[in-house]
């Protein structure tokens, strides 16, 4: 096992754990063996059909339709968090509000220069 050298603000990770590697129970090395089993065969599966020469129609991977049809119905899967409650927040109030105060604080200080008569205007199509 490589030496990991933790980042100074972030644990380390529960995959790099040497527990995790020595003290595994036999019930979870069964089932890891079983996991890697069905992995391999879905793969052996796949470039069967990938690579039979008499193939005719397309190859249907439900991964890969799992994650067009999620990317393309992001709303479906949408999960409102305080991270993107903050987000939309930082993006979409913001925003708003900032312009909102510049134009209006900007409108006020030349409506104020105009009424005092200190306003400088460089430029005039009537003059």
């Amino acid at each position: 096992m490589a030496d990991y050298k933790e980042a100074p603000l972030a644990a380390r990770p529960q995959t790099l754990d040497p527990k995790e590697y020595f003290n595994v129970s036999p019930e979870q090395r069964r089932a890891e063996a079983e996991r890697a089993a069905v992995r391999a065969d879905l793969k052996r599966r796949y470039l069967t059909q990938l690579n039979n020469p008499h193939r005719k129609e397309l190859i249907e991977d439900p991964a890969l339709t799992r994650w067009v049809h999620a990317r393309a119905n992001p709303y479906l899967h949408f999960k409102p968090t305080f991270k993107t409650s903050l987000l939309g927040l930082l993006f979409g109030v913001v925003p708003l509000f900032t312009l909102y105060a510049v134009f209006k604080t900007d409108r006020d200080r030349k409506e104020e220069q105009i009424k005092n008569g200190t306003l400088v205007r460089k430029f005039s199509l009537s003059s």
